[in-house]
């Protein structure tokens, strides 16, 4: 029953996501791309923040795939989503929003489309399972690049507005700084972006030979 459950969630969410590439090129096309964020904000935050279910399922074993590959994608994800597009509102109306996305959202689709077919019929389709290894190398730059981008462009704001900062004296004796800790997560990205492509890389490679030998 959680396999069959969780392959239909995952179907769920990637029937949610076409419906968020929907939106962003129909508006792309319509209205141009800083009318993107305001046609998908909704639908984004609910894909984004029901994701972190991944991490939950990994934890307690319900999928196989490793917590230490999901939670910093899931995490970026969500720090994008909630920390930087729905906090600092002049993000969005920059292009980088599009390509993040649209990135974001066909590997998703991939993504959820993949598992929920291997979760309900123990198997998918071979041009699935190549799309699912293979997109990537597209996707991830152009989705990493948009990340960084994003971010980087909300740190004046993050600065000037003092959001989410903690100062001190406080009862708690501690203070933190939103800007700082941004320009750390930026930071993280230099050796945290070539990991998870090497790792991405060693997948596709298991994946498609194990596929061959079948």
């Amino acid at each position: 029953m959680a396999g069959v459950g969780s392959a239909v969630r995952r179907l769920y969410l990637s029937v949610y996501n076409w419906a968020v590439l929907y939106y962003a090129v129909t508006t792309l096309l319509e209205s141009g791309h800083e009318a993107v964020y305001a046609a998908v904000e909704r639908p984004l935050q609910f894909a984004q923040t029901a994701a972190f279910l991944e991490i939950l399922h990994g934890l307690v074993g319900l999928v196989r795939s490793p917590v230490s590959a999901t939670l910093p994608q899931i995490g970026s994800r969500l720090f994008l989503t909630w920390g930087i597009l729905w906090s600092f509102p002049e993000t969005h109306s920059h292009i980088l929003v599009t390509s993040l996305v649209i990135s974001w959202s066909i590997t998703e689709i991939i993504r959820y489309s993949f598992f929920g077919m291997k979760e309900a019929f123990g198997f998918a389709p071979s041009w699935l399972l190549w799309l699912r290894y293979s997109t990537f190398m597209v996707l991830y730059p152009t989705g990493i690049s948009s990340e960084v981008g994003l971010i980087y462009i909300a740190l004046p704001y993050m600065k000037a507005s003092e959001k989410y900062c903690l100062r001190m004296p406080n009862k708690w004796n501690f203070s933190f700084d939103f800007f700082y800790a941004s320009i750390l997560s930026l930071a993280v990205y230099v050796p945290g972006s070539p990991h998870m492509f090497t790792y991405m890389l060693a997948q596709r490679k298991k994946a498609l030979a194990k596929a061959k030998a079948a």
